[in-house]
């Protein structure tokens, strides 16, 4: 049976561009697919059309709990080809967390080992709990190097439905995810499931990734959001053995 998750801590509203709900409009998804958690993580400069970081200094005015899900505010902030994050750390202080992620329209592909070093940089950063989509091979990435420092830097490693949905695009996704899942499995490194939904439709969609995992046979325990409690420590955990 596919396992059952309880937060969705990739998703995207209008403030990202190129998505096409709001806050309150994800939040409702949410609470109507019984999620208890909503990280809502609009994208970092880089990519076009996105908020300007100032839109991060005034989420306070916003609820923490709308239709009776809790919600986070974090940022998709992109890794740049000198191994350091696209968002500045006066906006990084003002998120509940982060995540770091690899975009080719701000991104040039610059080998595996060098691919895999600046992403492990971007790791090193306190404010940094989640890798996005590591999964496209148009960027490749070392997962044996991957893996054991997500464990070091006390990051989880996601498994995106979305990249699942358009795996056409995302070049050996399926077989990337396979051998990252087989190695987070055998260093004991968390995992989280997340929609990386742009419009209130895929909100809390984990179906392609629960199947996966599901068939994959990984073990539940290693599922952030699989338990409420669970991911709530594990954003607040702390980062002080990171080095930056």
């Amino acid at each position: 049976m596919p396992v059952k998750l309880i937060a969705d801590l990739h998703t995207h509203t209008i403030a990202s561009g190129h998505a096409y709900g709001t806050i309150r409009e994800n939040a409702q998804a949410a609470s109507e697919k019984k999620l208890k958690i909503l990280g809502i993580t609009e994208h970092g400069p880089g990519i076009p059309g996105t908020c300007d970081p100032f839109y991060f200094c005034n989420l306070k005015v916003v609820p923490k709990k709308l239709f009776d899900v809790q919600i986070l505010f974090g940022c998709e902030v992109n890794v740049l080809n000198d191994g350091t994050l696209s968002l500045e750390q006066r906006w990084l202080d003002k998120l509940d967390y982060a995540i770091a992620g690899i975009h080719e329209l701000c991104y040039t592909n610059a080998g595996k080992e060098q691919n895999t070093s600046n992403l492990i940089n971007c790791m090193k950063h306190p404010k940094i709990k989640i890798v996005s989509h590591p999964d496209d091979d148009h960027t490749p990435l070392d997962y044996k190097r991957l893996v054991p420092a997500a464990k070091e830097y006390g990051v989880a490693l996601e498994l995106n439905n979305s990249s699942l949905i358009k795996k056409e695009r995302r070049l050996n996704c399926y077989k990337n995810y396979a051998t990252m899942l087989q190695l987070c499995e055998r260093h004991n490194v968390p995992i989280v499931i997340d929609s990386d939904a742009h419009d209130p439709s895929g909100v809390g969609n984990f179906s392609l990734a629960t199947k996966f995992i599901d068939e994959t046979g990984f073990p539940e325990d290693l599922i952030l959001n699989a338990d409420e409690k669970r991911v709530i420590d594990f954003l607040h955990a702390s980062t002080h053995s990171k080095n930056q």
